[in-house]
């Protein structure tokens, strides 16, 4: 059961990333679950080590959106799509 809540915020995360980055994204739903998942253990690892807080709270689902944000635009940098002149 741990691991479909893991999955479900991982989309929840991933979506609301999506949303404040804008622009038209073409990745797909599995990419946008597994964007939200590592920007949720991104936020985890860095608050924790930090000691900035736990790893449950409104504070750390908001940090796991800014760590998928990041993540988001990384790998627009690393994947922007070729454009023909």
């Amino acid at each position: 059961m741990h691991w479909l809540w893991v999955i479900i915020i991982g989309l929840i995360v991933g979506v609301i990333a999506k949303f404040f980055r804008g622009g038209n994204d073409s990745m797909g739903f599995i990419v946008t679950i597994i964007l939200g998942i590592l920007g949720s253990v991104i936020a985890t690892y860095v608050g924790e080590t930090l000691h900035l807080w736990g790893a449950t709270g409104l504070v750390h689902f908001i940090a796991s959106i800014g760590g998928a944000i990041v993540l988001l635009a990384i790998y627009h940098v690393l994947f922007k799509p070729k454009t023909s002149a």
